[in-house]
């Protein structure tokens, strides 16, 4: 019976660890989501909310490392299992600096609120969207071990680099034209950069979905199977 007993623990732990993982997923998502629709309005209740959420995203993610370390101590684990962990462990990661860059995004809007209100770079809302998305599939690659949603969170990373150059050129040319108007347009640049950087984390969450899912490397370019190299290669790395 015991024996039985053990040999059902990587799975409870297993589970235990992607429900955690999901959780905090959609907590940092609705963060986001939250600290974006502030910016778009100005709207400081709801960059408040955004604040009042960032302790339990740090809390989280001390708990789901805790949880991965407690797995990887039960020892004779299976590739899939221990690709599980070291993919959790770095999700984990990009998505608590997700959470932080949403607070960012809330001080933007708290900013702009206090600032006389001019109007937004034509790229910036777009360029919400585009990441609001990029941050919805991950969500749904996680969930449901989606590779084909991992791809297209790649693929969308380089048109948020492209919104984000062109609002730092028009609001450049704003200020040029009208130094008054530099202080909230110095806003939008920060908050474009926020943006930007959300889009980061989420394409490095679909990297590790990648790898997790498929045992695919993909950083910095590569595209290798790690499930098809030799286990005496893999063993000298």
């Amino acid at each position: 019976m015991a024996t039985a007993a053990k040999a059902t623990n990587p799975a409870i732990f297993q589970t235990v660890l992607m429900n955690y993982l999901v959780a905090q997923a959609r907590t940092v998502e609705s963060s986001v989501n939250r600290s974006i629709i502030a910016l778009l309005d100005r709207n400081e209740h709801l960059a408040s909310e955004v604040f009042l959420t960032e302790p339990r995203v740090n809390e989280m993610e001390m708990v789901i490392d805790e949880h991965a370390i407690r797995m990887l101590r039960q020892g004779g684990l299976a590739d899939p299992d221990l690709r599980l962990i070291v993919a959790t462990l770095k999700v984990n990661n990009d998505l608590e600096r997700m959470g932080d860059l949403a607070v960012n995004l809330g001080e933007r809007a708290i900013a702009l609120a206090g600032m006389p209100r001019i109007e937004s770079p034509s790229e910036l809302e777009p360029m919400t969207v585009a990441v609001r998305a990029m941050v919805a599939k991950c969500l749904g690659a996680l969930i449901y071990q989606n590779a084909e949603l991992a791809v297209q969170v790649l693929e969308s990373d380089d048109a948020v680099d492209a919104f984000r150059d062109r609002i730092f050129e028009s609001v450049l040319a704003g200020i040029s034209g009208d130094s008054s108007v530099a202080p909230p347009n110095v806003q939008f640049m920060l908050a474009s950069r926020n943006l930007e950087r959300i889009a980061d984390h989420a394409t490095n969450i679909a990297e590790d979905i990648l790898f997790w899912v498929r045992g695919l490397e993909v950083r910095h370019g590569r595209g290798r199977a790690m499930e098809s190299r030799p286990e005496s290669a893999a063993g000298c790395e």
